[in-house]
């Protein structure tokens, strides 16, 4: 029997990253022999992302905790309080962290290495001296998220077994403060990785971005670059994904009679893949990214790959052989590199190839590998 291995986050009931690779990892490693459990923290729901059923699953609901029934009254007759939402944050946050230690304090000694997979459950942990030197940190956002609070707890990353970053910018920030920190890229599942590269006239005149509706992921933006860019009549757009700007993006859509772009919502893996197989271009205009895992999806699918050089993680997956890679802001420049590829089809083929060639350093041979170095 391999070790037992406890893994800590809020849940898997709708698209996420987190989830996502999440799901990918532990149905890997239990492949490989581990034990592997994860505690949710709320109550029990139907995964959306396939969990391997060796994997045993635990659940705590914060949403039944005193903490979210404060922040849900403040909600209803505190509006006019400043900052509310983030002051609610932290009260939910108190109780999530009240739930996870008494269950861990019950449970911990059962674990050989504790994964937890948000920052804030890490810096909650780091000050456990419990459990601390057996729990790593999977970091999956940049370490400038979260504000002078939690960048002061992510000091204590010091007492942890391991930091986990995604990218060399993360990875310089963390190595200062714990040595043991390491890179370790995001796993695609197994569908994604079968993947055969699809050639140009196999796929459909097709852009595709994998985002939140929010204000991190700029998805306005990218509406406003796909207007000035004029595309030909035969060229369609498809946004994937879901958020609390999604109104504002239909009226944008609607006002501008944008008719060849459709918010697709929110989409299980396997119809994602299906809208990446047809797709061309796969286009990212985050303020923001963890890594960018979106991409490693697209590339696996065929895509050549345009994005802003955001704060972290594009910058180590675009190069000049599988897309372009835009300055922060730098609207004219998407909408130039957009229109070039879409009136040089030949040139839209090699950065094709390209990306699918260099989709194959993303499998999950490298990665596990990484992931058996430090549990």
């Amino acid at each position: 029997m391999g070790k037992k291995l406890l893994f800590i986050y809020y849940q898997n009931i709708k698209a996420g990253g987190v989830a996502k690779v999440l799901a990918n990892l532990v149905n890997e490693l239990v492949e490989n022999g581990y034990e592997i459990d994860i505690l949710f923290l709320m109550s029990e729901h139907e995964d959306f992302y396939p969990i391997d059923s060796r994997v045993k699953k635990h659940y705590v609901d914060s949403f039944g905790h005193w903490a979210f029934a404060v922040c849900a009254f403040n909600k209803r007759r505190l509006r006019f309080i400043p900052k509310l939402q983030a002051i609610n944050d932290y009260i939910y946050q108190l109780g999530v962290t009240l739930l996870m230690n008494k269950w861990l304090k019950e449970n911990h000694k059962n674990y050989d290495n504790i994964i937890s997979c948000w920052y804030k459950l890490s810096c909650t942990l780091a000050l456990n001296k419990n459990i601390n030197k057996k729990t790593i940190a999977w970091e999956h956002t940049s370490h400038e998220v979260g504000g002078p609070l939690y960048n002061q707890l992510k000091l204590k990353y010091r007492n942890l077994k391991n930091v986990v970053v995604l990218n060399q910018n993360d990875f310089n920030y963390y190595k200062d403060i714990n040595p043991k920190t390491v890179a370790i890229g995001n796993m695609m599942d197994k569908k994604t990785e079968a993947q055969d590269f699809i050639p140009n006239e196999q796929k459909s005149n097709l852009i595709t971005m994998i985002a939140r509706l929010d204000e991190e992921k700029n998805v306005l933006e990218f509406l406003e670059i796909i207007k000035e860019s004029n595309l030909p009549q035969d060229w369609q757009v498809k946004i994937i994904g879901d958020g609390n700007q999604r109104k504002i993006l239909e009226n944008y859509i609607n006002e501008n009679s944008l008719t060849h772009i459709s918010l697709e919502g929110q989409l299980n893996s396997d119809q994602v893949k299906d809208i990446l197989s047809k797709s061309k271009i796969s286009c990212l205009t985050s303020r923001r990214e963890g890594f960018g895992v979106v991409l490693i999806e697209a590339m696996f699918s065929s895509n050549a790959l345009i994005a802003y050089d955001c704060p972290s993680g594009p910058s180590e997956i675009i190069n000049s052989k599988n897309g372009f890679l835009i300055p922060l802001r730098n609207k004219q420049q998407f909408q130039d590199k957009l229109k070039f590829l879409i009136e040089n089809p030949n040139t839209l083929e090699t950065l094709m190839k390209t990306s699918f060639q260099d989709s194959q350093n993303w499998k999950k041979d490298t990665i596990i590998k990484k992931w058996k170095n430090i549990l």
